[in-house]
């Protein structure tokens, strides 16, 4: 009976118990999942959920045949915790070191001194680099070693897998900003990036299944160019030895199909290797053909020309007596390169002689502000639409501020300023007929759902009617034929027409530096206009006349015929007599 007692004491005992725990424990939980939901849900995400940026790809910049000019990687950062590291004997530690320093090249004793630093300074320490700047190769193998407490961190780089070739057009990506298209074309190029979230262990090991995607990347466009990288490449491989060969300072060469504007080929030299900017000096990051504008010289002459033929002011046949000085009467004082007795030129012989004297009686048939008008719808002085940054207009000064030197000048290429490429554009009409086309050296972007924006599209402009634009070129070939450089500037099998130029450097106080700024421009053929090269060197020392520039404008002019397979002329220069 007693035991029946006892035992019915505890059994209520042990109810009592039970019924206590659970009431503590529903209290618990109704304080945690209730009261305190909000605050203990925060302490829990900031405990251990963590958030990683999901990458968006810059896109590639490709030339008109696909080829990658500019593409993203990635490089890798490795990271250890010390303190876990040696947690299972410094023995262990040793060994880990040695297949890391082994994968990275550092060397397991330098890794292990990493360590050893790091747990000097803080015995619990939970971070040192290992290795920053790691390719995609070297974090495979690393990060297939079983070593939890290594970790790792990922960022875009911007990798031109050609080097400099076409460097200064595609510019770069650097911390301090961008240049080149990378700069003015980086809505189409730029990625989006996006966030991952997961839970992390005690150990810092992401807890499986945990990761969510709160924000999708989305990775950005290709832009591809009119540029033909192959070309490119010869183009500044040729550059290159003729400024070396030439004691010049810089150099550009540009080439442009004559039918579309599309830019082919646009060198510089000194060149931009975007992989190393640092290795340039900062004045040639840019492209100068496109942003440093400079008086053309005499190849501005072909323009005087091409107005002259089409109001009807002279033919290919006009006379003038060419003396080496020639007054205006009204303040302008102009005269030729060289001293010469007067000459008895036509008006092709004034652009074969390059005759200052000889243009500049000719060109006063035309009013001020009709070679004004002309000039403007020639590209000069005006921006040429290309999507490059820091691209300059040149300067054309409005006929009401010009004096009669400059009304003067302004006919053989001094008193105004333009960049390289504006002359090509200019040219460019004279190739297509007298209608210039706007040049272009952006194809698209093309966005990763496949649609396609950033075409050009723009309106052509009439300068000069056919038969002056042909005209004109007919009466430079002259250059070719018969010029001083007739023997550097031939292509057997080719109706060539060309005009050289030699323009001073200003010196900035209003006059002119004993030094030269020389070009050769040409079309070719001239029976059926395909390509338009301009080459330029910057004040060469070896030669100092546009003899300097004859051989490089030569050898890319064969090239370009050359690559695009052009058919040789099938008609007769021509043939308009120099003199009279």
């Amino acid at each position: 009976m007693a035991n029946r007692k006892m035992l019915r004491r505890r059994t209520a005992l042990t109810v009592l118990a039970v019924a206590a725990t659970v009431g503590i424990l529903g209290a618990k939980l109704v304080d945690i999942q209730v009261v305190r939901a909000d605050e203990l849900q925060k302490q829990s995400v900031n405990a251990k959920e963590q958030s990683t940026t999901l990458y968006g790809d810059r896109g590639d910049i490709v030339d008109a045949g696909g080829t990658v000019l500019a593409t993203t990687v990635y490089k890798y950062t490795a990271q250890a915790s010390p303190s876990d590291a040696i947690a299972g004997g410094r023995d262990k530690m040793v060994e880990a070191a040695a297949k890391i320093g082994a994968i990275t090249g550092q060397g397991g004793d330098a890794v292990v001194a990493l360590f050893d630093a790091a747990l000097k300074d803080d015995p619990k320490s939970k971070y040192v680099l290992i290795k920053s700047g790691m390719d995609v190769g070297t974090f495979d193998k690393l990060n297939a070693l079983p070593y939890p407490w290594l970790t790792f961190t990922k960022t875009q780089a911007r990798s031109y897998p050609n080097g400099a070739v076409g460097g200064n057009l595609l510019g770069y990506v650097s911390e301090a900003g961008n240049g080149g298209l990378e700069s003015s074309e980086n809505g189409c190029l730029a990625g989006d990036n996006g966030v991952e979230t997961y839970q992390r262990g005690a150990d810092g090991v992401a807890i499986p299944g945990s990761t969510v995607v709160t924000k999708q990347a989305k990775d950005g466009g290709t832009l591809k160019l009119t540029i033909d990288s192959d070309l490119q490449w010869f183009a500044e491989q040729t550059l290159a030895q003729q400024v070396a060969g030439t004691g010049s300072k810089f150099g550009f060469v540009t080439v442009a199909e004559a039918k579309t504007g599309k830019i082919k080929a646009i060198a510089q030299w000194p060149a931009l290797d975007p992989n190393d900017i640092d290795a340039t000096d900062p004045s040639y990051w840019r492209l100068q053909s496109l942003t440093d504008p400079r008086e053309p010289g005499s190849t501005f002459k072909a323009l005087t020309a091409a107005m002259l033929i089409d109001q009807g002011k002279a033919t290919p046949t006009s006379p003038v007596l060419a003396p080496y000085e020639w007054k205006s009467g009204n303040g302008a004082d102009l005269h030729d390169s060289a001293y010469h007795e007067p000459e008895q030129l036509t008006l092709t012989g004034v652009l074969m002689r390059s005759s200052n004297t000889g243009m500049s009686q000719l060109g006063k048939a035309l009013g001020d502000q009709t070679r004004y008008d002309y000039l403007k719808k020639f590209g000069i002085g005006e921006d040429t639409g290309l999507p490059y940054p820091g691209q300059s207009s040149g300067l054309l000064h409005p006929v009401s501020e010009w004096d009669d030197q400059t009304k003067y000048a302004t006919m053989f290429g001094q008193g105004v300023s333009t960049t390289q490429v504006q002359m090509v554009g200019a040219y460019q009409a004279l190739a297509n007929g007298g209608v210039r086309i706007p040049l272009t050296m952006v194809e698209g972007c093309t966005h990763p759902d496949g649609t396609v924006t950033d075409v050009p599209s723009a309106t052509a402009t009439p300068v000069v009617s056919p038969q002056a634009a042909a005209t004109t070129l007919g009466m430079m070939e002259s250059v070719v034929t018969d010029g001083e450089l007739k023997k550097q500037l031939q292509i057997p099998g080719y109706r060539i027409a060309a005009k050289t130029g030699t323009a001073q450097q200003p010196d900035g106080k209003g006059g002119y530096l004993p030094s030269y700024y020389v070009s050769v421009m040409g079309v070719a053929p001239v029976d059926d206009p395909q390509y338009v090269v301009s080459v330029n060197l910057g004040y060469p020392t070896t030669i100092t006349s546009s003899a300097a520039a004859a051989p490089l404008f030569h050898t890319i002019m064969s090239q370009v015929l050359k690559t695009y397979r052009v058919k040789p002329s099938t008609s007769s220069p021509a043939d308009y007599p120099p003199y009279y």
